[in-house]
């Protein structure tokens, strides 16, 4: 896996203050995306050893609620598998920091996926620039939803619970 950034103090993209590792790989190319230079998967830094020790510096602050997953996105062939162990390393570690994952992909396509067993919120679709709202809250276009994983997975029905701003709070 390869990335471009780890963010710190991160207040924008998930609940409370958050660490985000912005991996390299993206075959939705958004049209007016706000992070192209991250479509590369061969883009960017290798993610190693000094990047993981990085992170799990900024997880081990009690101020950091956890860690975000975006890009690129982390839901990409060259990402996946590395996201996912990563993912079941800080869960194991950090047991009460949560984990938010962006991706392209829709939760209908997602919900069976190994990996959601890690999330705790998924924001989900791919960014529309016709459905571009600056006001939403952690998501770009009004077709993307922020969906409690936790609260969605073993449910019968296909509907989401989509959270609202203030639904989610981990305290």
């Amino acid at each position: 896996m390869r990335y471009h950034n780890i963010t710190k103090d991160d207040m924008l993209n998930g609940d409370g203050l958050r660490v985000v590792l912005w991996v390299a790989g993206c075959s939705h190319c958004c049209k007016e995306c706000h992070n192209p230079i991250t479509w590369d998967p061969n883009g960017g830094l290798l993610f190693d050893e000094a990047a993981k020790r990085e992170i799990y510096e900024q997880l081990e602050k009690p101020y950091i609620s956890g860690i975000t997953f975006s890009g690129g996105d982390p839901m990409h062939s060259a990402n996946r598998l590395d996201v996912l162990r990563l993912m079941e390393e800080i869960k194991e570690k950090y047991p009460d920091k949560t984990i938010w994952l962006y991706t392209g992909e829709v939760w209908e396509n997602l919900y069976h996926d190994s990996m959601m067993q890690f999330v705790d919120v998924l924001v989900d679709g791919e960014f529309q620039a016709e459905r571009k709202d600056p006001k939403l809250l952690w998501k770009g276009s009004s077709n993307q939803r922020v969906i409690d994983v936790r609260a969605s997975l073993g449910k019968e029905d296909s509907r989401v619970p989509v959270l609202h701003c203030g639904d989610y709070a981990k305290g």
